[in-house]
This record gives structure tokens, C-alpha cells and sequence, in this order.
């Protein structure tokens, strides 16, 4: 849930309600206006219900549900736009549709189909303005990621694309100044015909990209290393003085132990975190989210092989703190620390009967 302006604060009770309006907050019941009047943030998260079908939720920073919206399949990331109050949620890789939910409540959901040819990969993110939307996209028959271009003012019509310059791209971002856009081509080749097939683990090509965000020319690439290039580069987010932080997830032998996450600015080589034998065990060889909390100086960490949590100083790398968290999905920045989800219906301090996905977005300002 990421796009210039919206990394710096979440967005607090008082500042949701003026972007969502009365009509939205009416229409509320009264435990659901409970749970929103004695929260200090919001957030938002795909989720499976108990009869098997999938929605996209509005949580108080407790967990307890404020608004839930259906979802016609299972979800992955989201994308916010602080300007508009714009909720997008993507399906899951390698699904079709992407829905557009008006937090203000003025405007009926829009769905959004892929291109021809074209397929989600899970991930977006909003110009600072809200008027573009940027998705990560694949395009199968060329084995390329692409970035798909919609305009939010023509009812998300698509008008183009960019290259990410590398292949199964999945988590996407944009500076503070949305001048530039940063791709995470997680190196893994798929193509629908073969569901969620990896079809190259023996010739992985990860990088990660920065781009023009007016022109879509590269602005610079980062290659892995020959010995590291099983390591998928999956998820990005920035700390305040635009540092990119990113979380891999590896698709080598078990039993070896990479790194898995590491930071870099423009201009930067990129920085691996040596961080010690037995975090690096607890998170499995797979990172599956990655967030950035700015006003803490935090990154925060979660996997759900390894059900961990792992939280670093952003400064010195060095491990803060390390739990355990069975099935541990999501992760966001919350007013203090972090908010974290399980696939087993944990929602910070609550747990309850429907399964979170992988991924949690803070509803920011």
C-alpha cells in the first residue's frame, strides 16, 4: 500500500472519517462504529471466510472489523490513495481482476480486468495525486513483467504501460516524490497455462529496478549475484529518506542460509543485512512481507514458514525483537511498532474465525 505521500503517517480516526464522509460512517453498525471510534489507526487486509469466499476488510489497529466489502476471489496486496480514498485490492497472482473500492462511499466499486494477454501479480501502487494507478503486471507470452498504467479519472482505463526491466515482477512502489517507480522482479518465470508453476528455478534472473515514473526509462538495474541468484526479490517499502528496503524469499537447497533482506538508495550497490544464524533460520528462507515504520525507525518482518516476527533497527540492522507467530502473514506499520496477521485469524490482539492473507495495508494519510 504504497505511493508518494502516503509512507510518512497512518491515517487516524479523525482524518479516515473526513476522507470516508458521513454517509459511509452512517451507514455503519453500532459495533462497527464502535470498534472505529476507539481506534488509533486503520487499516485494511484480504481475507477467506469461513464458507470459502473472500473479501477485502476495514480493521481497527485491535482487529476488529469495521467494513467488509466481497471479493469475487482471493486477494494479495492493495494499493491506497490518501488524495481520493481509493482502495484497490489485486488478485492473487495469476488472477484477472483488480477492484476498486471508494472509501468515501460516493462511487460503486469498479473491477478492473487485465489486459489481454496480461495477468496480475498482486501488487500496485497510486500516483501522489491519485490519478494514476500503477499495477505489476506479466506479460506471459514475452516472459516479461510490465507495469500497466490506469487512469483513475477515466474509471481506471488502462492507457499503457512500462516495462520493469526483468521478469516475474511482483511488489511495486513509488517515491516520496513520485518521480520513480521501484519493481521488485522477484526472477521467477510462470505463465497461467501452468497455474503457479516456477518454471526456471535453475536459471533465476531477480533484480530489482528503478524506473522513470513520467517516461518509464530505467533509471538503474541491480542484478543478484551468480550464487545468490535463486533468491527471489519479492517485497519493497521506503523509509523516510528514501531507502529502499527489500525481503526475499529463496528457492534453493534448505538447508542454505542467504540473506534475506537488505536496503540500497539510487546511486547505491545493494546492501545485504548479515543479520545473526538463528534469525536467519527462524525465517525459513522466505520473508513473506516487508514494512517500514518511519516514525520508529523500524523494519519489520514476517514469515509464514518459519512463523516469525522479526523486527530490525533500521538504522543499525541489528535485531530488536524476534517472536514467534504461527502462520504469520501480514505486517504494517502501526502508531507504535507494528501490525501483524496470521493465515489462522490472528489480527494484532485478536484472533478470529476468517483467514487473513499475506498482506496488511496501513490506510495512511
Amino acid at each position: 500500500m504504497r505511493g508518494a505521500g502516503v509512507h510518512s503517517a497512518l491515517l487516524d480516526r479523525r482524518s479516515f472519517l473526513r476522507m470516508a464522509g458521513a454517509a459511509w460512517a452512517a451507514s455503519l453498525g453500532a459495533r462497527q462504529s464502535f470498534a472505529l471510534s476507539r481506534t488509533d489507526a486503520v487499516f485494511a487486509s484480504g481475507y477467506r471466510d469461513r464458507d470459502g469466499s473472500f473479501g477485502i476488510a476495514v480493521l481497527a489497529e485491535d482487529g476488529s472489523i469495521i467494513d467488509r466489502t466481497p471479493l469475487p476471489a482471493r486477494s494479495h496486496g492493495m494499493a491506497f490513495s490518501p488524495a481520493t480514498g481509493h482502495l484497490v485490492a489485486f488478485a492473487r497472482r495469476p488472477g484477472t481482476f483488480a477492484l476498486v473500492i471508494d472509501q468515501s462511499g460516493k462511487a460503486a466499486p469498479v473491477t478492473i480486468a487485465a489486459a489481454e494477454d496480461r495477468h496480475f501479480f498482486g501488487h500496485g501502487c497510486f500516483s501522489p495525486d491519485g490519478r494514476l494507478l500503477y499495477a505489476s503486471e506479466n506479460d506471459f507470452d514475452a516472459n516479461r513483467g510490465v507495469i500497466g498504467l490506469y487512469d483513475a479519472r477515466e474509471n481506471y482505463r488502462r492507457i499503457g504501460e512500462y516495462a520493469t526491466y526483468g521478469i516475474g515482477t511482483h511488489d511495486l512502489s513509488v517515491s516520496d516524490d513520485g518521480r520513480m517507480l521501484i519493481a521488485a522482479n522477484g526472477g521467477i518465470e510462470t505463465h497461467p497455462d501452468f497455474g503457479r508453476t516456477k518454471l526456471n528455478l535453475d536459471h533465476m534472473e531477480p533484480s530489482l529496478a528503478l524506473i522513470d515514473a513520467a517516461t518509464g526509462a530505467l533509471i538503474e538495474r541491480h542484478t543478484l549475484p551468480e550464487k545468490l541468484r535463486q533468491l527471489s526479490t519479492r517485497h519493497i517499502d521506503l523509509d523516510d529518506k528514501g531507502r529502499i528496503w527489500f525481503a526475499c524469499q529463496y528457492e534453493g537447497p534448505r538447508n542454505d542460509l542467504p540473506p534475506l533482506v537488505g536496503s540500497f538508495c539510487k546511486g547505491e550497490d545493494l546492501r545485504f543485512l548479515s543479520l545473526p544464524e538463528e534469525t536467519t533460520l527462524g525465517l525459513a528462507n522466505y520473508v513473506g512481507a516487508i514494512a517500514v515504520n518511519r516514525r520508529e525507525n523500524l523494519v519489520g518482518l514476517t514469515s509464514p514458514n518459519g512463523g516469525r516476527f522479526v523486527v530490525l533497527d533500521a538504522k543499525t540492522g541489528s535485531v530488536l525483537r524476534e517472536e514467534t507467530v504461527a502462520d504469520a502473514a501480514g505486517i504494517a506499520a502501526a502508531p507504535h511498532g507494528f501490525a501483524v496477521s496470521s493465515y489462522d485469524g490472528r489480527f494484532a490482539e485478536r484472533r478470529g474465525d476468517i483467514a487473513w492473507d499475506q498482506h496488511i495495508a496501513g490506510l495512511r494519510r
